[in-house]
């Protein structure tokens, strides 16, 4: 054999090298095709595992409680769901809808007039002289004022409109995704077979173990964070609604998002307090404070009671995940950035450390 003949290309290995290019190239162009399909889908199907991993505890004791009947259990959670978001929402929308057109109708007409502030405003550390200076403008010539900052005021309305916006796209996603949730409940058995399949094909032998892991991440998170979220806004819905501050709907949105991002909830509510005190008589003032000091100091109660022990998630991690998911996906993406990045950390963590998996996973079932 000369050199010449050694080097030339078996017929072989040449036919298996095109089969094997044209099976990976019709792969990936199913792929693309699947994934350009499914896109619109993605995150709410995404969110819809979350919901349907964090309930399927209860939803298994109620399926149980009412006769081992899945699909009632899911229908009714499901139900109950939907009513839990869409009264709050809609009650905060007509609010600050009402609001708004209150607002539009008295700059119409020029009747909107501004208290002058009180003495006390003055004394607020750092930004009081400024503040009384502002206020004490608006009150003696409001059209001046509002001249004064208007590029202000018009960029403020527009990031607020876009808001509003996807807020609104964001309730109907979570409707959608809550449906989702349901049949997922129904066929969590089924799902949860597969999704173990999925992991060993992946994974090999270790694939189980992090099949769970996964799901007791996403409950951790979704229970741990993003449910003590949900709870802090509602809690301070209550102070608000009764003490009547106004634009209720936009303050709780802030408040939602700063819990979720687990920055403390205080650096919203305290200057709530503070105007609070600034218009009201004392009495009411300081019932409200104390329960806006309440709300803002509960996750300190809440997240040891929720979060699971064996996952301990970062709050950087939160933090990334939430506001890049809300920049990448609106408000869903708030909450899924922040369970999918969480999810991502611990299965780096088990891969770079596989000894904690069997540890983590036994505090988990020790804690159920």
């Amino acid at each position: 054999m000369t050199t010449e003949d050694r080097y030339q290309p078996d017929e072989t290995v040449m036919l298996n090298s095109v089969n094997a290019f044209l099976r990976i190239g019709f792969l990936l162009l199913l792929i693309v095709y699947c994934l350009r399909v499914a896109g619109p889908f993605i995150n709410l199907t995404l969110w819809a595992i979350i919901i349907a991993v964090a309930l399927y505890p209860m939803h298994l004791k109620f399926a149980a409680l009412i006769g081992n009947r899945p699909k009632l259990s899911a229908t009714i959670i499901v139900l109950v769901g939907l009513v839990l978001l869409l009264i709050p929402v809609s009650m905060l929308a007509e609010s600050s809808i009402e609001s708004v057109q209150n607002l539009s109708g008295h700059l119409s007409s020029g009747e909107l007039s501004i208290p002058p502030p009180s003495d006390k405003v003055a004394d607020w550390p750092l930004i009081g002289n400024k503040v009384h200076q502002v206020w004490s403008g608006a009150a003696e010539n409001l059209e001046a004022t509002i001249n004064q900052f208007r590029p202000q005021l018009v960029a403020t309305g527009e990031i607020m409109l876009k808001a509003v916006g996807g807020v609104a796209g964001g309730v109907l996603a979570f409707v959608a995704s809550l449906i989702i949730a349901g049949f997922f409940l129904v066929s969590a058995d089924a799902c949860y077979t597969w999704n173990r399949q999925l992991a060993t094909r992946l994974a090999g032998d270790r694939g189980p173990a992090l099949a769970d892991l996964a799901v007791a991440t996403i409950r951790s998170v979704a229970k741990g964070v993003l449910g003590v979220a949900i709870a802090q806004t509602l809690l301070a819905a209550i102070g608000l609604v009764l003490m009547g501050v106004p634009y209720t709907g936009i303050i709780l949105a802030v408040i939602l998002t700063v819990a979720v991002m687990q920055i403390p909830t205080l650096i919203v509510i305290a200057p709530l307090v503070i105007w609070v005190y600034s218009i009201a008589d004392a009495g009411p003032a300081t019932i409200f404070a104390v329960w806006m000091i309440f709300v803002a100091l509960s996750d300190n109660v809440l997240k040891p009671l929720l979060l699971g022990r064996g996952v301990a998630i970062p709050t950087l991690i939160i933090l990334v995940g939430a506001i890049g998911g809300a920049i990448y996906a609106g408000v869903i993406g708030l909450f899924l950035g922040a369970v999918i990045l969480a999810l991502f950390y611990e299965l780096l963590n088990a891969w770079m450390y596989p000894d904690s998996v069997a540890e983590t996973l036994a505090e988990v079932a020790e804690e159920e």
